[in-house]
């Protein structure tokens, strides 16, 4: 088969495009210098491994040879895997929201030979489709205007380019608390009342709205703000956008009720559902969360884990060219492989009746469903109370669907995804008592830092078949930290507090916005773009500065340092978060600890001990978010540890049984043997009510 430049690439992405027609460059120097060269306009195109309208895109256009001419004809065409160069996606995606008001993948952008953009785009027919314009309409009308418009080309790209550069948001107070309030308000005046979570469709699971909901009601009481979170991911739950066989959470739903979703399958996705599902446990109690996060970590440690211990990427929404077919069942395939009263249950169950076409997906015969279960709030049986008489029959049906041909995988590691994996897990090791999890984190973590990272022991961000590549960027960083506080309060092996402290050094060596605060997506000796990105918005996951935010919140309370420098990320933050709180939920949760009450514990005592035992257990079966725990070995052990926070050479046990020292406020109190007393020192002035 002929192939293009695309095939010594390791993106999985990339890979797929190297049999297309068209004369696809990866990103380099060599194909920006031919464009110089040739005096032609470039064809950027960047999407990813698991994204359907990416797939639709090449089956019509990509592969087309028509296509592939005009675009062979008027461009230098370069290709590129959003997950392996988020750097690159950040800031062409921005031209594409300045330009559309909106953006998307695929991402189409036609840009100068010096890399500047005029136009936008996402998903392009072939064909002009309704009022839609079509590649072979757009092409040679960008070759008209290259030829007889140039300066008017010229001169858009550097306008577009000066406005991206531009980052001037006004003036703005600190947020305070009352931009806590602010934010809470919008989440509840977006509140979808009938199925829960926020605005009309597509709706995306944005777990971060859950824990800054969460928190507010940990500080307020406020029991809506409790409602609206445990509504919200009891819906998706109980919706098609959960895979009720093999588990896990799918990208997005299509429609408000949580019915048909997008099917691919993102790590990142996982690892903040499951974070979610575990808060929710702490602070209610309820099993349902437990058992959720349970299977989210279960498919993730059986389908997304590579032998070496890292977790890949995500899975792919299609199979047999098909969106969502591995996932889709009918009446009388569940009825030939369970027995007729199970098949009867299983079906009274779950909801079969949906019409698939009404939610978009037109090209699936009639009879088709999506398992999903009713809204709680139909006189339906809670979630435990319906799946435990059904348990078998799903487990037959799962085998059964593993004979079908499965979706793609893409099997790169990302550093910054991992790292979201690894917090969860070592969060839900402590939350759940589960050993096993916390074995999978600290696999990944020892992957992590053994194999993703160069000679100078800076982080890489992409691992794939043996080789490790491309530098760190601030989300490889500030999720990692997180994992490794995370492993920290798991386990309290202080190796990986150094290492954590040591990774932020690199950031504040590399990455750091010594004129604007916070910090840059690359670093400072990155290859340089169009411009330096700088992402403060939490979207998807949460942005890079908001994590190290909090993470700097954190280290400050553990190592007794000044937090200084977190003030700095706070300051950059303040008149973006005051003008749009309610797109900063995960920075507030860092503003919620900032502003406390947040509380330093720190146990003396010997680890393995039952009165030790005690203690940590009753905080991690509890929600107290705003916290740090330290542990210092009553009996040797304690050398890495005190190297750290030197202060804790004065902390030790009384009376022989382990002993706890609370502060809170920058006041300690007296020190205690007892949970309940400890309990107590950490629940006290804070007005969220207590439901276990």
């Amino acid at each position: 088969m002929k192939t293009n430049r695309l095939r010594n690439e390791k993106s999985p992405y990339l890979l797929q495009h190297a049999g297309n027609p068209v004369d696809w460059y990866p990103w380099c120097s060599e194909a920006f210098e031919k464009a110089k060269q040739e005096d032609r306009p470039v064809f950027l195109s960047i999407g990813y491994s698991t994204c359907h309208w990416c797939h639709v895109m090449e089956r019509e256009s990509f592969e087309d040879e028509e296509v592939a001419r005009l675009l062979n004809e008027t461009f230098v065409n370069i290709k590129v895997d959003r997950e392996e160069r988020p750097d690159i996606d950040a800031v062409y995606m921005d031209a594409c929201r300045l330009m559309m008001r909106s953006g998307g993948w695929p991402l189409t952008i036609i840009m100068t030979p010096g890399r500047e953009p005029f136009f936008a785009a996402t998903y392009i027919p072939k064909n002009r489709r309704y009022d839609r314009p079509g590649l072979m309409e757009i092409i040679p009308r960008i070759r008209e205007l290259w030829a007889e418009r140039r300066s008017d080309i010229i001169q858009a790209a550097s306008d577009i380019t000066l406005a991206l550069r531009r980052d001037n948001p006004g003036e703005a107070k600190e947020p305070g608390e009352e931009t806590l309030h602010r934010a809470y308000r919008s989440l509840s005046a977006n509140f979808d009342e009938t199925f829960g979570g926020f605005g009309d469709a597509p709706k995306f699971p944005s777990p971060h709205n859950v824990l800054f909901l969460l928190r507010y009601w940990n500080r307020t009481g406020d029991a809506r703000a409790l409602e609206m979170a445990e509504r919200t991911i009891g819906a998706m739950r109980r919706g098609g956008i959960y895979d009720h066989l093999g588990f896990g959470f799918h990208r997005y739903s299509t429609d408000t009720e949580w019915i048909v979703p997008h099917f691919e399958k993102m790590l990142y996705d996982q690892a903040m559902a499951a974070l979610a599902c575990i808060e929710l446990f702490q602070a209610t109690g309820n099993r349902e969360y437990e058992t959720t996060a349970r299977e989210i970590f279960a498919y993730v440690m059986r389908d997304m884990s590579d032998e070496g211990g890292g977790f890949y990427c995500a899975e792919d929404a299609d199979s047999e060219g098909v969106e969502g077919k591995f996932y889709l069942w009918t009446q009388d395939e569940i009825r030939k492989i369970l027995p007729r009263d199970e098949a009867d249950l299983f079906l009274s169950m779950y909801r079969h009746d949906s019409d698939l076409s009404a939610h978009g997906m037109n090209e699936i015969p009639a009879g088709h469903f999506i398992p999903h279960l009713g809204p709680a709030n139909e006189g339906r049986p809670a979630l435990m109370d319906a799946l435990s008489p059904i348990e078998g029959a799903r487990k037959k049906l799962f085998e059964a669907r593993k004979q079908r041909v499965h979706p793609h995988r893409d099997d790169k590691i990302l550093a910054d995804w991992n790292g979201l994996m690894i917090a969860a897990l070592a969060r839900g090791a402590q939350a759940l008592g589960d050993p096993e999890l916390l074995r999978a984190a600290a696999a990944a973590m020892d992957f992590v830092t053994g194999s993703m990272q160069n000679g100078d022991g800076r982080l890489l961000h992409r691992y794939r078949k043996g080789e490790a590549a491309i530098d760190g960027n601030l989300d490889d960083y500030a999720f990692v930290i997180w994992a490794l506080l995370e492993l920290y309060e798991a386990t309290f092996d202080a190796r990986y507090l150094v290492k954590a402290l040591e990774y932020q050094s690199h950031l504040y060596d590399f990455f750091q916005d010594a004129a604007g605060g916070g910090f840059f997506f690359t670093a400072v000796d990155a290859e340089q773009l169009l411009m330096r990105p700088r992402e403060l918005y939490d979207g998807a996951v949460p942005s890079g500065n908001s994590v190290a935010f909090l993470n700097t919140l954190r280290l400050s309370r553990i190592t007794g340092d000044t937090d200084e420098r977190a003030r700095e990320i706070f300051r950059a933050f303040c008149p973006h978060a005051d003008a749009s709180p309610s797109a900063f939920t995960y920075f507030l949760c860092g503003l919620d600890f900032a502003l406390g009450p947040a509380s330093e514990v720190i146990i003396a005592g010997q680890m393995g001990r039952p009165d030790t035992k005690e203690l940590i257990g009753a905080l991690r079966g509890s929600y107290i978010p705003n916290k740090v725990v330290v542990f210092r070995p009553e009996s040797g052990g304690s050398r890495d540890i005190d190297a750290i926070c030197p202060r804790l050479q004065s902390y030790s046990t009384i009376n022989g049984r382990a002993t706890v020292y609370v502060c809170r406020n920058f006041a300690c109190a007296q020190p205690t043997s007892h949970p309940k007393e400890m309990m107590k020192m950490l629940t006290d002035g804070i007005r969220g009510r207590r439901l276990q």
